[in-house]
């Protein structure tokens, strides 16, 4: 296969931070890391894993990790309290739909957990 026929690899996102990483050439291997200090801390982060006995897949947050997340699961609650209220009062399409994308927002903000 010609490297002109080829079509680009669809983006991915940093594997530490989740930073989109745009459209990749079409050969080599794909980046999974933004840069070298994304790289430096996932790297940290394992070698911290296999020291402390952890499985692979665990997932360590610092309690202020914690707690920003908690506040973030909070906010996407309450945006979708919101919506239902409004729609129980009868509220106007215009004003679900603005509620709806402040909801969308909130849980797209709520996806980045570094």
């Amino acid at each position: 296969m010609e490297a002109a026929t080829r079509t680009p690899r669809k983006g991915t996102h940093c594997g530490w931070c989740g930073k989109h990483l745009g459209d990749t050439g079409t050969v080599g291997r794909r980046r999974r890391y933004c840069g070298q200090s994304c790289r430096q801390r996932a790297y940290e982060r394992r070698s911290a894993v296999q020291r402390g006995g952890l499985p692979e897949d665990a997932v360590v947050l610092s309690a202020a990790e914690l707690a920003e997340l908690q506040d973030r699961l909070f906010q996407v609650r309450c945006a979708a309290e919101d919506i239902a209220t409004a729609a129980e009062d009868g509220a106007e399409p215009a004003e679900l739909r603005t509620l709806a994308i402040a909801l969308a927002e909130t849980a797209h903000n709520l996806e980045r957990l570094r």
